[in-house]
């Protein structure tokens, strides 16, 4: 618990304040040993590698030698060699292991140091650490060609690395974020319920009382944009934008709940939504720097399931409450939720960032040793990067690609429409099931919650897929090429038309309501399980600019689901319930043929473009 509260915001706060003399690090105690490779001198058990060398896209990737007797026999993609020369071993040590199990150890530990995106280079990586790990082995650092020694883990099951944490330790963290993120998605919908009291307060149509649900939309889209490069800088790590951003929510929970005129109400809604948008931006790279890629699926399943079920629940959490008493009381809900969860992570969050912590590290050997020269691998690959560049680069990097990639282009295209079609929802229901079948508000807002049912149905469907069938067969053949990965989506793709259109033709007095609840629920199921396939399609697709590509599809998502707010009602309107959703299950109808085509094609389509492998 000490080490949990020492690596939280908290935790750091109270280090600065008292001088580092409280919740101390190992290399900060009197009885701390400092090991002989990071003390300078004579020592020559290096490994020495030519600093000209080293990319930041193939740092740390050795060769993994001996597969079948490493454990990891079902890989049937052997990863390449790096460019760099690494030297082997020259000399004894004075450790308990032997010489060949440091040189082996020490070329596996740099794999850990960073995260890496989804390759099959990883995947090896990872599959032999998880049979080194078993045995608690030294790491020797790398000491480069001009004495530049590289900071690196102590042990192969060194504790702060964010790989080894205990499954106990990675699940509150992984819940934390699940919190958060419930909480800032949670906090779009729950304006829903207030929008007819809001037009009767300000004097206003339905489309400006909208705005204050589309512009939270818009703003948590056009946040990542800035959050994700942030969270990729090791000095700034995950928990900077995390706490700074979620502090800043939080206070601005007050001054939204009391304001008085509809212009500060709109722009405070929007920052709410550009603060809050953090969990959108490093949700997934959090759960990435903990789990192993063979596993990772199952938190960001779970991740995944947090964002797109808290929609659904934000009506019904304020539907009631805001007949009762008035239509603040929906934000001041935003407030009771958000501040236990900040606490929590104030208190208990701890950095995920690899990266990060060995920055730290590093500057806290420097101090100990009186050896100048030690440096974290980051420090060198950004060495003259800065936050601009890299800000600039994930603005304009996933744009290029957009239009130059025509499988990132209908990804981009497919989960905006169909995020903007879960948007739509919050408009067209109390069209439906007010008028037509004369539900109340707190009525129309329990029929939300088919969309978690149909979360929690497709979670099971996924989790059983992934446990009998892709997870038993990766560790037999190892990993397949992309598109295996979308095979489930070839068959969700059917669900969103065939759900739209049951929905929109069934809402008529004549039929009963649960028909049109059955039709939402068929398209709950199928989008979720389309987009944990299309997320995990684009970052083994597209490695290096994963980070870029999730930002800017953030960003299309959310622009078209600030449209959809305000262009479904009245569409609705003019057009009629049944034709307003024929037409948009009309356009999902192409995501059929998309998915089949990038399934079939998608292979020629990579060998053509030079952001893909």
């Amino acid at each position: 618990m000490a080490d949990l509260i020492r690596e939280a915001p908290f935790g750091q706060l109270v280090r600065l304040i008292a001088g580092n003399r409280v919740f101390q690090y190992p290399e900060e105690k009197p009885d701390f040993q400092c090991p002989s490779s990071y003390k300078g001198g004579d020592e020559k058990h290096h490994h020495t590698h030519h600093l000209g060398e080293m990319t930041a896209g193939t740092n740390g990737l050795a060769e993994i030698k001996e597969t079948n007797e490493s454990g990891a026999s079902g890989i049937d993609e052997t990863p390449q060699e790096p460019s760099s020369n690494i030297e082997k071993l020259n000399s004894n040590t004075s450790d308990n292991s032997s010489a060949s199990d440091i040189e082996r150890t020490a070329t596996l530990g740099l794999q850990r140091t960073q995260t890496v995106p989804y390759t099959p280079e990883r995947f090896a990586v990872e599959q032999a650490l998880a049979i080194e790990k078993t045995k608690s082995r030294p790491i020797v650092p790398t000491t480069t060609a001009d004495g530049v020694t590289l900071v690196d883990w102590y042990t192969t099951d060194d504790p702060a690395n964010p790989q080894n944490w205990s499954p106990k330790k990675k699940f509150f963290v992984a819940f934390l974020i699940d919190l958060y993120t419930f909480v800032i998605y949670c906090g779009s919908s729950i304006y829903v319920s207030s929008e007819v009291l809001v037009m009767i307060r300000f004097g206003v149509g339905d489309t400006k009382a909208a705005l204050g649900l589309a512009l939270y939309v818009l703003g948590y889209g056009i946040g990542p944009l800035i959050w994700a490069p942030m969270s990729e800088i090791p000095t700034f790590g995950r928990n900077v934008p995390y706490v700074v951003t979620f502090a800043l929510y939080v206070i601005l929970c007050v001054p939204t709940a009391l304001a008085d005129n509809l212009g500060g109400l709109l722009f405070l809604r929007f920052l709410q939504g550009f603060f809050g948008s953090p969990c959108l931006a490093n949700g997934g790279a959090s759960m990435g720097d903990m789990y192993s890629l063979l596993y990772l699926p199952y938190p960001v399943a779970m991740w995944v399931s947090a964002a797109f079920a808290a929609p659904a629940l934000g009506p019904l959490l304020s539907g009631f409450s805001v007949v009762a008493e008035n239509w603040r009381w929906a934000l001041w809900e935003i407030l009771w939720m958000a501040g236990p969860i900040f606490l929590l992570f104030f208190f208990f969050l701890p950095e995920t960032l690899a990266s990060n912590i060995l920055l730290r590290r590093a500057a806290r050997l420097r101090k100990i040793s009186g050896n100048p020269k030690i440096r974290s691998q980051t420090e060198i690959d950004r060495a003259g990067i800065n936050f601009r560049t890299v800000a600039f680069e994930a603005v304009i990097k996933p744009i290029e690609i957009c239009i130059k990639d025509p499988a990132v282009l209908f990804v981009n295209v497919y989960t905006a429409l169909t995020y903007g079609i879960y948007y739509s929802f919050f408009e067209v229901f109390p069209l439906v099931y007010g008028p037509t079948y004369g539900f109340n508000i707190g009525q129309t807002e329990i029929v939300f919650l088919c969309i978690v049912v149909g979360c929690i149905i497709s979670i099971s469907m996924y989790f059983a897929y992934l446990n009998w069938l892709l997870i038993p067969d990766i560790l037999k053949n190892g990993l397949r090429a992309q598109e295996w990965r979308l095979r489930p989506g070839l068959i969700a793709c059917f669900g969103p038309p065939i759900g739209l259109f049951l929905f929109g033709w069934t809402a008529r007095t004549s039929i009963h309501w649960i028909a049109g609840v059955i039709g939402i629920t068929i398209y709950a199921i199928s989008v979720f399980i389309l987009l944990q396939c299309i997320f995990v399609y684009v970052p083994m697709s597209y490695p290096q600019y994963a980070a870029s590509l999730f930002a800017g599809n953030d960003f299309c998502r959310s622009l078209f689901a600030f449209g959809a707010v305000l262009f479904s009602r009245p569409m609705y309107l003019n057009l009629g319930i049944g034709e307003g959703i024929s037409l948009l299950g009309g356009l999902s109808v192409m995501g059929i043929i998309g998915m089949w085509l990038l399934y079939f094609y998608g292979a020629k389509l990579r060998a053509r473009s030079k952001f893909a492998i």
